[in-house]
């Protein structure tokens, strides 16, 4: 049987950002964009349909939660956002996921056949 965590992946380039910020902290939207932007080194940038699309999925599916105790008093307008225990376990597979691609990909740039497991 798949673990849980397949059903979600691959993730988007979008959602896999979005959550890797959320990992961090709890965010609203502008700061969610910001943090993409600041991680990417400004590679990538979410725009606000993008984004606030993604967060809708991502809350549907339950990797994403508004978060119920938000950081920054000033605004009560601002809706913040964590990353649900299902979240953690679906970013954390994607990026394993990820890396035994790029480890794949770096073996057949050396010229060595991967093993297989």
């Amino acid at each position: 049987m798949k673990p849980l965590t397949s059903q979600f992946l691959p993730l988007s380039p979008a959602a896999l950002h979005i959550l890797m910020t959320l990992a961090g902290e709890d965010r609203h939207g502008y700061g969610i964009m910001r943090e993409v932007a600041r991680q990417s080194d400004g590679q990538y940038r979410l725009g606000p349909g993008t984004l606030y699309d993604n967060l809708q999925r991502l809350l549907d599916k339950g990797l994403v939660a508004e978060s119920t105790n938000p950081t920054d008093q000033d605004d009560p307008r601002r809706r913040y956002y964590r990353l649900t225990n299902l979240g953690r376990q679906v970013l954390a597979a994607d990026i394993s996921r990820l890396e035994e691609m790029f480890r794949t990909a770096k073996l057949g740039l050396a010229g060595t056949k991967p093993r297989r497991a």
